[in-house]
């Protein structure tokens, strides 16, 4: 994105910040939350917010944002891709520069658990609320649920999520939750991608809120998925991770997980908006073609 560019949208921000919400009122919404196949593909865009900017070997890749959102929109624009999640300055951005148009949105909720801190299983909300995703005319929000066992600062972020999770589905608004087993290793969140430890996660997240008619799961595909997909009944869409060291056997594992019912489709940052050639478009139409 051009120096240009980024001052005009950091222009219409200083004179007239009302065009956000306008941009957001004139948004074409999709016709359904996937795509004709029944499948979805949504690009992942909320990690800076949480202090996570590392892509691969690249410790700040993504603090840049002219180049975050010229990659975005590069990945929106392939066929096939259905969606986008973020926070409301990314989003924003985005609807700024009309890249949302028939793309079913997600608006990111808690990223108060910032990358490496002391508190960091505290997912607090500290992005949208269910409010404001239906204020903006989203179609949902996505919040991160991390369930430490030895840590009891889980407690009150495991009530935020039921909280979210029945704000949303009375909205009829997708609830699109995103559990872990963690434990610290070395004063550091480690995540526990056993398909046992996966599966437990998915069980929780499922039983969240008071209704799970417009829950969904975003998941890490893993070996034994179908252990994972016989824990519920909900849509589930996988996630990505940081960008692959070997992305033939992530691509082969999704594809694997793809085949179950229940999987329908993935949510993925990183391993597409920052692949190892840098080829967004390539790297987003391999992963399209999965579905």
């Amino acid at each position: 994105m051009s120096a240009d560019r980024v001052r005009e949208l950091t222009a219409i921000r200083l004179h007239h910040p009302g065009a956000i919400a306008e941009a957001a009122a004139r948004r074409v919404r999709p016709a359904a939350p996937v795509g004709p196949s029944g499948r979805a593909v949504v690009i992942a865009a909320d990690h800076p917010a949480r202090g996570a900017l590392r892509a691969g070997g690249r410790p700040m890749a993504m603090a840049d944002r002219a180049d975050l959102l010229d990659r975005v929109c590069t990945a929106l624009a392939r066929p096939g891709v259905t969606g986008v999640l973020g926070t409301a300055d990314v989003l924003e951005d985005l609807l700024l520069l009309g890249a949302l148009d028939g793309k079913t949105v997600f608006g990111s909720m808690n990223r108060g658990g910032l990358t490496g801190a002391a508190w960091e299983i505290d997912d607090r909300f500290t992005g949208y609320d269910a409010a404001a995703v239906t204020r903006m005319g989203f179609d949902g929000g996505k919040m991160l649920l991390r369930l430490d066992y030895a840590d009891d600062r889980t407690a009150p972020t495991l009530e935020a999520c039921a909280r979210a999770v029945r704000e949303l589905n009375a909205a009829r608004a997708v609830a699109l939750v995103e559990p872990f087993v963690t434990r610290r290793v070395d004063g550091a969140v480690r995540t526990d991608l056993s398909a046992e430890a996966v599966a437990t996660s998915v069980a929780v997240a499922s039983g969240l809120g008071g209704t799970s008619a417009y829950t969904w799961l975003k998941v890490p595909a893993v070996a034994g998925m179908d252990r994972v997909a016989a824990a519920t009944t909900l849509p589930m869409l996988l996630l990505g991770g940081d960008t692959a060291a070997d992305p033939d056997a992530a691509l082969a594992l999704w594809a694997e997980a793809l085949r179950l019912p229940n999987v329908t489709g993935l949510a993925v940052g990183r391993s597409l908006l920052y692949p190892a050639d840098d080829d967004v478009a390539a790297a987003v139409d391999t992963a399209v073609g999965l579905l």
